[in-house]
Order: C-alpha cells, then structure tokens, then sequence
C-alpha cells in the first residue's frame, strides 16, 4: 500500500457518493440532505466519479481528506 499513488476524495464527494450510490437517493433528495443545489450534487458526482474510476484502473489507493 506504502508504494501506491493516492487518489484523494473530500469527505463532500464521499458523502454525496454515500448518499446517491449507497443509500440509493435521488440527486434531488441528495441535495437536500447535503443542503447545496441539485447542480452542485451533480457536480461533485461527476468529480467523485473520475476519481474512483481513476483510482480502480489505474490501481491506486483512495484517500478521503478532509476539506
């Protein structure tokens, strides 16, 4: 694990994937939670995304850091 590239996520993108993925909301719903707009869930999705797929194939570490 020492070697591997680290791929960071805010715990705002880990939340809004928690939340959207996990607990199965709509971005909607989501924002609401989150109390942001339904753009700005989508938007920190869409970055969330990126980053877990670029850490899966490219096999690197997630670290979730606080912003």
């Amino acid at each position: 694990m020492r070697n591997l590239e680290v791929t960071e996520i805010t715990h705002e993108e880990m939340e809004a994937l928690r939340l959207c993925e996990v607990e199965e909301l709509t971005q909607t719903e989501c924002a609401k939670k989150m109390k942001t707009s339904q753009s700005t869930i989508q938007r920190i999705l869409n970055t969330a995304h990126k980053k877990i797929a670029d850490a899966l194939i490219n096999g690197k570490a997630v670290k979730i850091i606080k912003e």
